[in-house]
């Protein structure tokens, strides 16, 4: 008779995650992996998050966590400092003292397949998905890269696919706002998750009917729509990462014998909005 399966170690965790997620598919300027914790800790429960913040460390303290999955890195640039009376060396210093490791995995599962945008394409019922930028480098081929493309099962006008996302994807104070004819009948969508602006014009080189991101500004697409590009459609950037969460907790499940929580706790900034009731007109 087969016993139990051995409980993993940070170690052995991290080695599984840097499998799926190599360290050399991140951009330069990315920090990824693991950023603290005793390699030899065993791990029974992980708590996967966006944001390593205040409300996430207190969620992971609180339900017994060994190990912080996050999206976003903690230390992503410089600091001279982690003392206890800065934001970060807070955060640092509890995760330490309760024996909680951290792992980040942010642009390498970006490019990942499946990976961050994957999931995202997930939500909204896209098929025949390909990357929106496919990688170069030592993360080319397989389908990796940036975003990803995908048809509708059935075609939308914007205004629809708007509602179809918004309701779809977690909900937050920004919900979802698109620009361009609410009339528009789209078939084809590219997605990216997280901050998208940068690749307005990949998906307008790529033929697509609407192209659904985060964090984008006024100018890029104002002279984006004036160039004749796709739809966009604008959602929290937390929003557009969360669906990830799932896919990564059940993998993680499927690897080795540790209870994974997905936390929803929404840790997008925007905590508060009010549409006009009216418009007015100035003089």
């Amino acid at each position: 008779m087969t016993g139990p399966a051995a409980v993993p170690t940070v170690r052995q965790v991290v080695d599984a995650l840097d499998g799926r997620y190599p360290r050399s598919w991140a951009e330069s300027w990315d920090r990824v992996g693991l950023v603290l914790g005793e390699p030899d800790h065993a791990v029974s429960r992980i708590l996967c998050v966006v944001d390593c913040v205040p409300e996430t460390v207190d969620q992971a303290l609180a339900i017994g966590a060994d190990l912080i999955v996050a999206h976003h890195p903690l230390l992503l640039k410089p600091v001279s400092s982690l003392a206890p009376d800065t934001f970060k060396g807070r955060i640092v210093h509890r995760l330490i003292r309760a024996e909680v490791a951290l792992y980040t995995a942010h642009t390498n599962a970006d490019v990942a397949n499946p990976g961050v945008s994957d999931a995202l394409a997930a939500r909204l019922g896209l098929t025949g998905l390909r990357p929106l930028v496919p990688a170069e480098g030592a993360a080319a081929g397989e389908g990796r890269g940036v975003g990803r493309i995908g048809d509708l099962p059935e075609p939308l006008t914007l205004a629809a696919l708007t509602a179809l996302a918004a309701d779809r994807l977690p909900a937050t104070a920004a919900g979802v706002r698109a620009a361009g004819d609410p009339e528009r009948v789209i078939r084809t969508v590219a997605v990216c998750g997280g901050a998208g602006d940068s690749f307005l014009a990949d998906a307008t080189r790529a033929g697509v009917d609407a192209y659904l991101c985060a964090d984008l500004r006024h100018h890029p697409v104002s002279e984006h729509l004036a160039d004749d590009g796709p739809a966009v459609l604008d959602a929290a950037h937390w929003a557009t990462e969360r669906p990830w969460l799932d896919e990564v907790a059940s993998w993680l499940r499927s690897q080795s014998p540790v209870e994974v929580v997905v936390s929803d706790l929404d840790t997008d900034p925007w905590t508060v909005h009010v549409a006009s009731a009216s418009k007015e007109t100035h003089p």
